[in-house]
């Protein structure tokens, strides 16, 4: 894997180690963001069930000034701060290693909020519904702000989205103002 474009373009970003963990791809990636970007002035990102981190650090290096990274596994943890470290992301980058749930109310309980929210869970045990719901109530997206969803093509999702299909690889985006009125 390797970051795309952007200020750290053609750098490698490593995958956590095993099979537990499945990376979103370059190819998805890439066109993920030529449909959100490509690039970034500034702005906050929440990357659930990050992973490596890629797509976060995709972000920053595409101009996002601030992203925090989630997930529950430390080995996930662990292979985040490394790319954080190697790509010299870290005044940028925020790293915690707990439930996507409880990072979404502790966002709230700080009053944050971002402009994109990104979430991949694993795809046997997709929550993406429920966390969907949590994120509305919580409110921690900005009123100009995306939710995006990485799911497995056969996924269903309750509240509908732009939908994109890449292979068995589903990508679903809320824009803020569909959501809040």
């Amino acid at each position: 894997m390797r970051i795309i474009s952007g200020s750290c373009r053609g750098r490698p970003v490593k995958a956590v180690a095993g099979m537990k963990t499945r990376p979103t791809t370059d190819k998805v990636r890439e066109a993920l963001f030529h449909r959100i970007g490509p690039y970034f002035d500034g702005g906050s990102m929440l990357d659930l069930y990050s992973g490596s981190g890629a797509v976060g650090l995709e972000a920053l290096s595409r101009g996002m000034d601030h992203a925090v990274f989630v997930d529950e596994a430390q080995a996930a943890v662990k292979t985040i701060r490394a790319n954080v470290k190697s790509l010299n992301m870290a005044e940028s980058a925020e790293i915690y290693r707990t439930d996507a749930a409880k990072a979404v109310r502790a966002s709230a309980r700080k009053n944050r909020q971002f402009d994109i929210i990104f979430m991949d869970p694993p795809y046997a045990d997709q929550q993406v519904n429920t966390m969907l719901e949590l994120i509305w109530g919580e409110q921690i997206l900005k009123a100009d702000g995306l939710v995006i969803a990485e799911t497995s093509s056969d996924a269903v999702l309750q509240d509908s989205g732009a939908v994109y299909y890449y292979g068995g690889t589903k990508i679903t985006i809320w824009e803020a103002d569909e959501i809040y009125g």
